[in-house]
């Protein structure tokens, strides 16, 4: 019997599809034949499209003064409402918990974070019963904060009261918002990718001499939601809250209580994880298995019928698949890096031209010292011209990291082509006072090194006092925000990046610039003065014009019906 080369090579390559694969493949092909799980009779929260459109135009506002990855726009919305509702509003007004979930679902509605009329009416209780479980939770935090005496009250520990208050309700109502986030957008797709990835990662990460044995299961958790779902430190709180008490979603009053007692402790607890000496060796393994699983849902979506078939089939036209897709992704990534280049220059030139008008001008002229035309200038342009140029030079992954990648969903789709070898972990090295005070002192000299070449290159240019400090003040802000974009753009590669004598000194010199922009985003997110005013200022009275408007539209339009 004469037996076909070709037939022969086919049935040779005929590799098994792990069962998880084709839960993910049943998932996405079940989620694509389903428009909406919900009854179209179920009552839906609805209101008025044309009023929505100022609250929607609010939110570009203050997220252009205020800048945030996009994916966490809806939950810094959700976190802002419920501080606003309860913290200020509620000392005015006394609402309910159910109260407080209509406001805030009708708000994240109007603002565009929620589709119209596509919410149903008993998420209002949902999301209630939500709220309610965290302010018994607060209410009882703030009731183990010894109050400070009376009689004799000291100004300094009254202070220190307030601080610790106003942190710990910060905390809680911050894990609320990801509580909240959770229960409004579920994803059957991404649920059954964590729990594949954990499987994974749970059986082929080694631990060096079993350290940090019983912190591993939650460490991979947390690094999976770092991620893969690009989850920030308050979502991370809550997924290490909900680990550590599972029972959290039906909580009686007794366990809430007990909770309370104990949440300093478990905020400390909780902080330790995040800040695990293990996280970034585990980011370095889940980043890559995150652009495993992205790629591979992105090429099942397009056709899982035809994809799954090739899986048994037709292994190149599966590789020809990946292959798009990466390229696909790769493009998709540098349109996202311009589209946060954009929205980083538009808030860096308000911010930066604000500076230079109503600061440098001034005091320049305060200190008697000449305003030059070129320093305003350039003080202006120069921050959004690196930007630009960041977002130029960044270069897209290579046939490489590709052919790697195809690689690796190979691993996670075969059983055969699994990972056998295991990931070992290293002890993390502890350096001793002496070295870290010797790297210390380079580091600091580096610093000086850096920003004194660029004091230099200014004073030759002309920069007075006043424009050299808001120059640097800039540089370092727009450095850590040129890192950081760059960063999101670059979420596909998984090769290492080459070294070389320049991309070492590049790195040795421009460092230091760029913590310094970290340290001053962090301080100044916490005194964004434009945040402020529209917060405090303005958006209160802005949702209560909102909310009278449309009750009179409403009001107007039973009238005309009436007449009719």
């Amino acid at each position: 019997m004469i037996v076909n080369p070709t037939l022969q090579r086919k049935n040779e390559t005929k590799l098994t599809v792990r069962e998880e694969i084709k839960r993910l493949f049943q998932e996405i092909y079940n989620s694509k034949k389903e428009d909406d799980d919900i009854d179209d009779d179920t009552p839906k929260i609805k209101v008025s499209d044309l009023i929505s459109k100022m609250s929607f135009y609010y939110e570009k506002i203050r997220n252009t003064v205020d800048y945030n990855e996009e994916h966490l726009l809806r939950k810094n919305a959700i976190e802002r409402i419920l501080k606003r509702q309860i913290i200020i509003e509620g000392k005015i007004k006394k609402l309910d918990s159910e109260d407080i979930s209509k406001h805030l679902l009708v708000e994240l509605i109007r603002a565009g974070y929620l589709p119209n009329n596509k919410i149903p009416e008993y998420k209002i209780k949902e999301v209630g019963k939500i709220i309610d479980r965290y302010l018994k939770l607060k209410n009882c935090a703030l009731r183990q904060i010894k109050p400070v005496s009376t009689f004799k009250k000291d100004v300094n520990k009254a202070k220190k009261e307030l601080k610790i208050k106003n942190e710990i309700s910060s905390w809680i109502l911050a894990i609320a918002a990801s509580d909240i986030e959770e229960n409004l957008v579920k994803d059957k797709v991404k649920d059954i990718v964590i729990s594949y990835m954990y499987d994974i990662l749970s059986q082929s990460i080694k631990l060096p001499d079993n350290i940090f044995y019983d912190d591993l299961d939650l460490q991979i958790i947390l690094g999976i939601y770092r991620n893969f779902m690009k989850f920030d430190r308050d979502m991370l709180s809550f997924i290490a809250f909900k680990y550590n008490y599972p029972y959290w979603i039906n909580a009686t009053d007794e366990q809430i209580e007990q909770i309370g007692k104990n949440i300093f402790s478990i905020q400390k607890e909780i902080e330790r994880q995040i800040e695990h000496p293990l996280t970034k060796q585990l980011d370095r393994i889940i980043s890559r298995y995150t652009v495993f699983f992205n790629i591979l849902i992105d090429v099942i979506e397009e056709a899982p019928d035809k994809v799954y078939e090739e899986l048994h089939t037709n292994l190149d036209m599966f590789h020809a698949r990946i292959k798009n897709m990466c390229l696909k992704r790769y493009k998709a990534a540098k349109r996202k890096l311009w589209r946060a280049a954009i929205r980083s220059i538009i808030y860096i030139f308000i911010t930066k031209s604000i500076f230079v008008f109503m600061l440098e001008i001034p005091i320049a002229e305060w200190l008697g010292q000449k305003v030059n035309s070129v320093s305003l200038a350039i003080n202006i342009s120069f921050p959004a011209l690196l930007l630009f140029l960041v977002a130029i030079f960044t270069k897209l992954p290579s046939d490489n990291n590709t052919k790697k990648i195809i690689k690796g969903i190979e691993e996670i789709v075969f059983l055969e082509k699994q990972r056998r070898e295991p990931f070992q972990l290293r002890k993390p090295v502890k350096r001793g006072k002496a070295i870290n005070a010797v790297f210390g002192t380079i580091y600091t000299i580096t610093f000086f090194i850096s920003f004194g070449a660029v004091i230099w290159v200014l004073n030759k240019i002309g920069f007075n006092f006043v424009s050299i400090v808001i120059f640097l003040f800039f540089l370092a802000f727009v450095s850590f925000f040129s890192t950081r974009i760059r960063k999101s753009a670059r979420e596909y590669i998984i090769t290492e990046p080459k070294e070389n004598i320049l991309s070492f000194l590049v790195d040795f010199f421009y460092i230091p610039i760029v913590q310094s922009g970290k340290w001053l985003s962090e301080r100044f997110s916490r005194i964004n003065v434009f945040v402020f005013i529209l917060d405090f200022i303005i958006e209160a009275p802005f949702k209560v014009f909102v909310e009278i408007t449309e009750e009179w539209t409403k009001y107007v339009k039973e009238r005309k019906e009436d007449i009719v």
